[in-house]
C-alpha cells in the first residue's frame, strides 16, 4: 500500500484543494498543497530504505484493470533502483517547488486552482516512474500532457498564454503516436505490457521477433515529444508561459526526463538494437548544439533556461545512445537540482524587477538580492561543470562515454558534445553577468522596487544550491550499475580517461572567460552583436524553426480544414445533401397537397381516373 500511497497523496491534493480550496482559505490550500506532497516523499525515503534493505524490487498490484485472452492487465507499481531514483527527484524536488510557490503565487487569485492543478501534475508523473506496465506508464504519460496544458496555460485569459499551453498539448500528441505503434508492436511481439517481462524477452536468447530498431524508434519518437528533442522540441520554450515554479517543475523534475527514463527503462531493446541507439545519440548530439547556439542570443531569462534544458536533455539521449544509462540518469538527477535552482532563482529575480523578464533591463541585482545570487551563481558554474559541483560530474562522464563506448562512442559524438560544453558555460555565465553584474538597466522605478524573495523562496534556492554543490558526490551510475553495466571502453583509450577530464575542466573555464570578456564591458558585446548582425538574427529567431512549421504545417492543414472540410465538406457536401433532402420532401409535399383540396369533385375524378386505369391495366395483362 505504501507505493500506492506515494502516488496517490498527490492526487488528494489535487482533489481536496479542487474541490472546497478556495472556500478555506490560502493557509488551508498551501497545508495541502504542500504538506501531502512533503508526505509522499517521506513514504518514498521508506520505500528507499527497505529497498536497500532488502534488495529486491518493492511490487505492489491494486487491481486487475482488465483481462484479454487470460492475460491480465494490471495496475501495478514497481520500486526498484531506478524508480527508487526517479521518485525520490520528483517527489523531493517537486516538494522544494510546491513551498517555493506559496511565495511565489501569494496574490494570485487562482491560488487553490494552481496547487490543485501542480499536485495533479506530481500524481502523474508518479504513476509514471512508478507503473510496472507500460500501460501505467502510459496513463502517466498522457497524464502529465493533462497537466502541463492546464499549467502552462495557467493565466488562460493571455490568449498568447493559452495558445501556447494547446503548442505542448498538440505537438506532444505527435509524439505519443508513435510511442503508441511501439506499444502495440511491443504487445504483438511479447503478448504482454510488463516492463519486466519485455526486458527480459528481449535480453533472452531468443528475443522476440519483432524488429527491435524499429520498436526502440517508434518509442524514441514518443520521448522526442516529451523530452522536447528535434523536432519535436518547439513546445517547450513556449512552456514559459505559465508560472515560474511550473517551469521548474516541468523542466527539472518531472515532465521532460519522461523521455530519458522510458528509454532508460527500456534498454534490452536498445541493446538489440544499434541502429535505433545510434540515431537516438545523433539526435541527441544535434538537439544539444542546436538549442545551445540559440541560448546564446536570447533575451528572456526564462528562454534562455528552456534552451538550456533542451540542450541538457539532448546530453542525456547522448549517453542513452551510446550504452551509458546510468550516466543518462546521473546527469539527469544533478540536472534536477541545478535545473531547478536557475528556474526559481530566475523566479526570485522577476519578483525582484516586478515582472520584467528582459535581462538587457536588468544588471547590478547581485548587491541587492544577494541569496537569490549567490545560489544563480552556484548553480550556474554546476551546469557549465565548474568542479567539484554537480554537473562537472555527470557531464564528465557523459564525454567520456561518448567517445569511449564500445556502443557507438565516436569522436564526431565527443567532438559535438565538448563543443556544446563550451557553449553552455558561455551563455550561462552570460545570463549571469547580464543579470546581476554591470550597471543597473532598469527604469528607476524598477529599480527603487527590488527587493529579496521571502523566506519561503529563497529558503528553497539555498537547498537546492546545496544539492547544485554536493549532489555529483552520489554515484548513481554506481547505485545503478545492477540494472545498467557501463558500456565496455574501446581498446586503446583507457589511457585518455584524465585528459578527458582535464578538458572537461578546461571547456568550463573557457566559457566564463569568454562571457567575462564579452559581456564584462558592454559595449564590446554591442560591437560583437553588430559585427555578426545576420547570424544573431537567425539565433535570436530561433532558426526561424516556428516560421517554417508554420508555412510548411500550419497554413496548409488551415486552408485543408476551412476549404475543403468545412467549405466543401462539411457546408456543400453534407449540409448540401441534407438541405437538398429537405428541398425536396417540401417540393414534394407541396405537389401532393394540391391534391388534398377538400373538393368532392375532384376525389370522384381522381377514383374515377384510377378505376380506368386499373381496368385499363387489367385487360391487357
Amino acid at each position: 500500500m505504501k507505493l500506492q500511497l506515494i502516488a496517490l497523496l498527490p492526487l488528494a491534493g489535487f482533489l481536496v484543494n479542487g474541490l472546497v480550496g478556495r472556500r478555506l482559505g490560502r493557509a488551508f490550500v498551501s497545508l495541502v498543497g504542500c504538506g501531502l506532497p512533503i508526505l509522499s516523499f517521506a513514504l518514498a525515503v521508506a520505500s528507499f530504505r527497505e529497498l536497500s534493505a532488502g534488495g529486491a524490487p518493492l511490487v505492489e498490484i491494486a487491481y486487475t484493470w482488465a483481462a484479454f485472452g487470460g492475460q491480465p492487465f494490471e495496475i501495478a507499481f514497481q520500486f526498484d533502483r531506478l524508480s527508487a531514483v526517479m521518485t525520490l527527484i520528483v517527489t523531493g524536488i517537486g516538494s522544494l517547488i510546491h513551498v517555493y510557490s506559496t511565495g511565489y503565487m501569494k496574490d494570485d487569485p487562482g491560488y487553490a486552482r494552481y496547487f490543485a492543478y501542480l499536485n495533479l501534475f506530481l500524481f502523474f508523473m508518479l504513476l509514471l516512474v512508478l507503473g510496472k506496465s507500460l500501460l501505467v506508464l502510459f496513463t502517466g504519460w498522457e497524464g502529465v500532457g493533462l497537466a502541463s496544458y492546464l499549467l502552462i496555460g495557467f493565466w488562460f485569459e493571455d490568449a498568447d498564454k493559452a495558445r501556447a499551453g494547446k503548442k505542448a498539448f498538440i505537438t506532444n500528441r505527435v509524439g505519443d503516436a508513435g510511442f503508441l505503434l511501439g506499444m502495440f508492436l511491443l504487445y504483438e511481439a511479447v503478448g504482454t505490457l510488463d516492463m519486466q517481462a519485455i526486458n527480459a524477452a528481449f535480453a533472452s536468447a531468443s528475443p522476440p521477433a519483432v524488429s527491435a530498431s524499429l520498436v526502440g524508434l517508434l518509442l524514441f519518437i514518443g520521448a522526442c515529444g516529451k523530452s522536447a528533442q528535434i523536432p519535436l522540441h518547439v513546445w517547450l520554450p513556449d512552456a514559459m508561459a505559465g508560472p515560474t515554479p511550473v517551469s521548474a517543475l516541468i523542466h527539472a523534475a518531472t515532465m521532460v526526463t519522461a523521455g530519458v527514463y522510458m528509454t532508460a527503462r527500456l534498454s534490452p531493446i536498445y541493446m538489440l538494437a544499434p541502429e535505433a541507439s545510434q540515431a537516438i545519440a545523433a539526435v541527441g548530439a544535434a538537439t544539444a548544439f542546436f538549442a545551445a547556439t540559440i541560448a546564446i542570443a536570447q533575451t528572456d531569462i526564462k528562454k534562455v533556461l528552456a534552451y538550456s534544458t533542451i540542450s541538457q536533455l539532448g546530453f542525456m539521449f547522448v549517453a542513452i545512445g551510446v550504452g551509458a544509462y546510468g550516466v543518462a540518469i546521473f546527469h539527469l538527477y544533478t540536472h534536477a537540482f541545478f535545473k531547478a535552482c536557475l528556474f526559481l532563482g530566475a523566479g526570485s529575480v522577476i519578483h525582484a524587477m516586478s515582472g520584467e523578464q528582459d535581462v538587457r533591463k536588468m544588471g547590478g541585482l547581485a548587491r541587492r538580492i544577494p541569496v537569490t545570487f549567490a545560489t544563480f551563481a552556484i548553480a550556474t558554474a554546476a551546469i557549465a561543470g565548474i568542479p567539484p559541483l554537480a554537473g562537472f560530474f555527470s557531464k564528465d562522464e557523459i564525454l567520456w562515454f561518448a567517445l569511449s563506448s564500445a556502443h557507438g562512442g565516436s569522436a564526431v559524438l565527443f567532438a559535438v558534445a565538448s563543443l556544446t560544453a563550451l557553449l553552455t558555460a558561455f551563455y550561462m555565465f552570460r545570463l549571469l553577468w547580464l543579470t546581476f553584474f554591470g550597471a543597473p538597466r532598469m527604469s528607476k522605478e524598477t529599480a527603487h522596487h527590488v527587493h529579496e524573495s521571502p523566506a519561503s523562496m529563497t529558503g528553497v534556492l539555498v537547498l537546492l544550491a546545496v544539492g547544485s554543490a554536493v549532489g555529483g558526490f552520489v554515484s548513481i551510475p554506481h547505485y545503478l550499475e545492477p540494472m545498467f553495466a557501463l558500456p565496455p571502453v574501446k581498446e586503446g583509450l583507457d589511457s585518455l580517461e584524465k585528459p578527458v577530464v582535464y578538458l572537461s575542466v578546461a571547456i568550463a573555464l573557457i566559457g566564463l572567460a569568454g562571457a567575462w570578456h564579452v559581456f564584462g564591458d558592454l559595449r564590446r558585446a554591442e560591437s560583437m552583436r553588430t559585427r555578426f548582425a545576420a547570424i544573431y538574427s537567425v539565433l535570436a529567431a530561433k532558426y526561424y524553426v516556428d516560421e517554417l512549421y508554420d508555412t510548411l504545417l500550419a497554413r496548409p492543414l488551415t486552408w485543408i480544414s476551412k476549404h475543403v472540410f468545412l467549405d466543401f465538406g462539411d457546408r456543400a457536401l453534407l449540409d448540401g445533401t441534407l438541405d437538398g433532402m429537405a428541398r425536396l420532401a417540401r417540393r414534394t409535399a407541396g405537389v401532393l397537397a394540391r391534391v388534398q383540396t377538400g373538393q368532392l369533385q375532384l376525389y370522384l375524378l381522381l377514383a374515377l381516373a384510377g378505376i380506368v386505369g386499373a381496368l385499363w391495366w387489367m385487360s391487357h395483362v
